[in-house]
């Protein structure tokens, strides 16, 4: 049985307790991930990646106000070096709070399975943007859906390897 999102935003996406569901599944997320070296909580499963997966990697950025260590799970590209990722936050209208943090403080570390590297992070410019988005979608399609369901344009994020 295939899982796929609809194709009109769905009624209560933009509710308070999103954002907070969302916080406690990726807290379980990172935990596993970590626990296990990417075997568990490795693949995202939702949507069009249903049910084979897709990787993700784990984002840990330097909160903005707090000064603390923030890891988020996400789905990827890889291009070369750079690691490629998507501010989308399933289309609710808020950019996420680790795309804030980047913008405070670009230094990054990305986990892709057992492996730890550092980057830095940055907004892609519009062309860099026009060149992955279409690339995002071709590797996970609901990416098209979330960009439909907010007005705002979600950002695309270029993590280039430091050192």
């Amino acid at each position: 049985m295939r899982m796929n999102l609809p194709e009109e935003k769905p009624e209560g996406l933009d509710a308070p307790w999103v954002p907070k569901m969302m916080k406690v599944m990726s807290r379980a997320n990172v935990a596993l991930y970590r626990a296990t070296g990417g075997r568990l909580g490795g693949k995202w499963r939702v949507g069009s990646a249903f049910p084979k997966g897709i990787p993700i990697c784990l984002l840990t950025t330097i909160g903005r106000k707090s000064g603390q260590p923030r890891t988020t799970p996400l789905v990827f590209i890889q291009d070369g070096d750079k690691v490629i990722l998507v501010a989308s936050q399933g289309g609710l209208p808020k950019d996420p709070l680790w795309y804030k943090n980047i913008l405070a403080n670009p230094l990054v570390s990305i986990q892709i399975g057992k492996e730890e590297r550092s980057y830095n992070a940055r907004p892609a410019d519009p062309e860099e943007r026009a060149y992955y988005w279409p690339k995002l979608v071709a590797h996970y399609a609901d990416f098209d859906k979330y960009a439909r369901w907010t007005e705002r344009t979600i950002p695309v994020v270029i993590c280039e390897l430091v050192g």
